[in-house]
C-alpha cells in the first residue's frame, strides 16, 4: 500500500539517538552510529521522531510500505525485557564515593563522571552537558599520558574519538552538543600525530558554528607521554 512513512537521511544523521528515544513504537534503531528505520510496519506515520532530530535528518515521504501493525509493535514491546541496542548507548551519570584521590597511582579511582564517552554514542541533549567543562580527547591520549584522569578528566564531561578510525567528521555532532547546551569551557586533548588534526579542526569548526564565545584550549601529548603545550 502507498502511505506516509518516515525517511532518514543518513548523511544528515549525527548519531545522537534522540529519534530512537522519541519513537514509542521502536521503529527506529541505531546501527553503526546512524539511525535506521527497523521495520515499515512498526512506523505509525505520526512523526514523533521529527521534532526530536537536531539536524533535520528525518522527513515524511509517500511510498509503498507495509501497513502499520499495532499488534506486532505490542508483541515486540512485550518481548523487550532489556533496553534495545548496545548498552553503551545508555546515557547515565557516574558518581564515585569513598575515594579522595589520595591513594597510590594503582589505587586511585576513575574520574569519569558520565557514560557513554564515545562522541558517536553520546546523546546531544544529555542533562550532564548543561554547565559542563567539556573535554574532547583523542582516544590514544589516555594511554599515552599516565595521569590523564587527574590532569584532564577530573571535573569534566569527557568525549573521546578518533576521526581516522571512525572515518567521520565530528563537526555536526559537536556543534549540536556545544550549541544546544550551556558549556562552560572546552579542552581538546590530542596526540602529536597528524590524524589528530581532524579532531582539533572539528572542535574549532563546532565552536565557530555554535555562535558562542566559550573559553577553549588545546593540549598536545607526545607519543612518549609528555604534554607539549
Amino acid at each position: 500500500m502507498i502511505r506516509k512513512i518516515i525517511q532518514i537521511n543518513e548523511d544528515k544523521c549525527n548519531g545522537c539517538g534522540a529519534c530512537a528515544a522519541a519513537c514509542h513504537e521502536g521503529a527506529i534503531v541505531m546501527l553503526d552510529g546512524k539511525a535506521r528505520l527497523l521495520r515499515d510496519d512498526y512506523c505509525d506515520g505520526l512523526g514523533d521522531c521529527l521534532p526530536a532530530c537536531p539536524t533535520d535528518a528525518i522527513s515524511f515521504v509517500e511510498r509503498e510500505a507495509a501497513a502499520y501493525d499495532k499488534e506486532a509493535v505490542k508483541a515486540a514491546q512485550t518481548r523487550k525485557h532489556a533496553p534495545a541496542g548496545c548498552p553503551g548507548a545508555q546515557s547515565r551519570r557516574i558518581v564515585h564515593t569513598g575515594d579522595d584521590g589520595g591513594g597510590s597511582a594503582a589505587e586511585q579511582a576513575s574520574r569519569l563522571s558520565q557514560w557513554p564517552v564515545q562522541i558517536k554514542l553520546a546523546p546531544v541533549n544529555a542533562p550532564y552537558f548543561d554547565g559542563a567543562k567539556l573535554l574532547i580527547a583523542a582516544d590514544c591520549t589516555a594511554y599515552a599520558y599516565a595521569a590523564f584522569h587527574e590532569r584532564f578528566i577530573k571535573g569534566c564531561i569527557t568525549l573521546i574519538g578518533c576521526p581516522k578510525l571512525d572515518g567521520v567528521d565530528y563537526t555536526d555532532k559537536l556543534t549540536a552538543i556545544i550549541g544546544g547546551n550551556e558549556i562552560k569551557s572546552v579542552t581538546v586533548a590530542r596526540m602529536q600525530v597528524p590524524c589528530c588534526g581532524g579532531l582539533e579542526n572539528a572542535v574549532k569548526a563546532a565552536l565557530q558554528a555554535s555562535g558562542k564565545f566559550i573559553p577553549w584550549q588545546i593540549a598536545t601529548i607526545s607519543t612518549d607521554g609528555r604534554i607539549l603545550d
